[in-house]
């Protein structure tokens, strides 16, 4: 095992590891309604900056886009349907051992139950209800490195969409940006260390050998 930069790897939950979009997809019962949801519920939590309840923003969010309030009460009970990546698991497993964290934008229940579908050791799950603020305020981040007892430069953070890139690396913390949708680095982002189209890359990224 080579020496590793970062002395924990924080990630993004719901984009990062799991693929959130597919269960607003299946609630809304249409693709593009599902998407222009999810859309709307990331813009509004990305833009709360003090938490405020995250189940009201999901009907929030519903009602913008014109989908029915009883909707949102489906997504929220089916939370558990949420599924991890198809390389997520995988690689939580290589990482088993590193101390790793859960920095993410939803009530600190939900964030357990969606961590629970991972089958990832968490040491910590930083929900923006825990931390008193939404991605991407600073203090949501820095809540998650005071709790890990490190300064944000020695935290990895393993982004999914690409807010995180910015409100991370603001903070100091280095990023990896597993980027699915193939988007550009947002304007005036400090550069991802990786931006890659997976989490594939990250067990060499933290020092493991790839292919052990």
């Amino acid at each position: 095992m080579k020496t590793s930069p970062f002395d924990a790897i924080a990630f993004d939950l719901l984009t990062a590891l799991i693929d959130s979009w597919s269960l607003w997809i299946a609630v809304a019962g249409d693709a593009d309604r599902g998407r222009a949801w999810r859309m709307a519920s990331l813009t509004r939590v990305t833009s709360a900056g003090a938490y405020r309840p995250y189940d009201d923003i999901v009907h929030e969010s519903a009602v913008d886009v014109g989908i029915a309030r009883q909707k949102a009460d489906e997504l929220l009970g089916r939370w558990s349907d949420l599924r991890p990546w198809p390389d997520a698991a995988g690689i939580l497993q290589c990482l088993h051992g590193r101390r790793l964290a859960i920095v993410t934008n939803c009530s600190q229940r939900l964030a357990e139950i969606a961590a629970a579908t991972t089958t990832g050791n968490f040491e910590l799950i930083m929900s923006a209800e825990r931390s008193g603020h939404y991605k991407t305020a600073p203090e949501a981040y820095r809540a998650a490195s005071d709790a890990l007892g490190l300064p944000p430069s020695r935290v990895l953070f393993v982004a999914g969409s690409p807010h995180d890139v910015p409100g991370a690396g603001a903070v100091g913390m280095p990023v990896y940006w597993a980027n699915r949708a193939g988007a550009a680095v947002p304007a005036g982002a400090p550069t991802p260390i990786v931006v890659a189209p997976d989490l594939r890359q990250l067990p060499e990224v933290v020092g493991l050998a790839v292919g052990r």
